[in-house]
């Protein structure tokens, strides 16, 4: 064999050893980014958990004053698995609910209860809740607020039983029968479910499959229409739902699941007098979903009642920021409670809530 012919062979081998060792090289250092990006994510699902055990503490030091407040653990419904015969299978999940008793109450009464559900895909029940809370309170309510699977703080693999629509709507529910059957005070036939966004779509879910357990229920800017709003949100959002661990699927692979999943396809259910509110300059639920809502809930021939707001403040939180006009909005939502739970303090009007909620307490 020639000498430039074995040198030309040898270069080639060479630059192909070379190229299968870049090649691991490659494989070792995405693996290895792979591996952090894994660390990351689950030090943030870590720095989560601390954040709530912080928001726990405030929560105690915010209505230490005014409330009994506690946190319970309780059941709900076994979360979805692909194994059904790993360990522990079927089991029911077990998650928290905050509880928050007034401190005048008198066991031997009584009393109304809240289920106060928070929102967000992955939320919680933060201390935002904090004036909400301290105004039901002083109205004589109980409140109980259920960290339903899919919560944050609860660590990874809570976060990840997350069930939009579906097995978190139970949850809810759970919260609202161990109320009842632990609190001997709690009227089970005074009870009304209340949330915003996320938490309105809970309301709205609860008492179209539950009818027969809340008195009321209010609705502020409730997610209505999975299949309209997952068409203007944007892709990141979208695969949040069809995550391995969560829906599974796109709307377009299997829009039935997505329609039993949306308030505004499940109207026809309703038996219960509620109360909905939206704006017109909300920035996450666009007032075209919940006007799909109130066209469905009509055309049906449902009783209930709604208000639009128009380009108000706040956008999506305007009923639930400290402005005079959410105090304004927010009495409008306990005098239509009132009217059904029959609170023992029932505000007589703004300067009651005003103080309740945001005056220091008289020593």
């Amino acid at each position: 064999m020639p000498f430039n012919l074995k040198t030309c062979l040898f270069i080639v081998l060479s630059m192909l050893v070379l190229e299968k060792t870049k090649a691991q090289q490659t494989d070792q250092l995405l693996q290895e980014i792979k591996r952090l990006n894994d660390k990351i994510e689950n030090l943030s699902y870590s720095f989560d958990q601390i954040t709530k055990k912080i928001e726990d503490v405030n929560w105690y030091n915010k209505l230490e004053e005014l409330a009994y407040v506690d946190k319970v653990r309780m059941t709900g419904p076994p979360k979805k698995i692909k194994n059904a015969t790993a360990k522990g299978a079927g089991n029911p999940l077990v998650f928290w609910s905050y509880v928050f008793i007034p401190k005048d109450f008198d066991a031997n009464k009584k009393y109304p209860l809240i289920v106060l559900v928070h929102g967000g895909v992955h939320g919680n029940f933060g201390v935002g809740n904090d004036h909400i809370v301290k105004e039901f309170i002083a109205q004589g309510y109980i409140v109980a607020a259920p960290e339903y699977r899919g919560s944050t703080g609860y660590g990874k693999s809570f976060q990840q039983s997350i069930d939009y629509g579906g097995l978190e709507i139970d949850d809810t529910k759970a919260c609202r029968d161990y109320m009842v059957e632990n609190y001997n005070f709690v009227d089970k036939n005074r009870i009304g479910v209340v949330g915003w966004s996320h938490g309105g779509f809970h309301a709205l879910l609860n008492v179209f499959n539950f009818p027969e357990s809340y008195t009321v229920a209010y609705a502020g800017v409730p997610v209505s229409d999975l299949i309209m709003r997952l068409g203007y949100m944007d892709n990141s959002y979208r695969k949040l739902f069809s995550a391995d661990y969560h829906i599974g699927k796109e709307v377009v692979q299997d829009v039935k699941e997505y329609r039993r999943r949306s308030p505004a396809f499940q109207a026809h259910k309703l038996q219960t007098p509620l109360l909905i509110h939206a704006n017109t300059n909300d920035d996450d639920v666009l007032i075209e979903e919940v006007d799909h809502l109130i066209s469905a809930l009509k055309a049906n021939n449902k009783k209930f009642d709604y208000e639009i707001y128009d380009n108000v403040a706040g956008g999506h939180h305007f009923d639930r920021i400290d402005s005079y006009k959410a105090k304004e909005v927010r009495l409008k939502v306990y005098n239509y409670l009132q009217k059904y739970l029959t609170p023992s303090k029932p505000f007589a009007g703004l300067q009651d809530l005003m103080k309740a909620s945001y005056q220091p307490i008289a020593k």
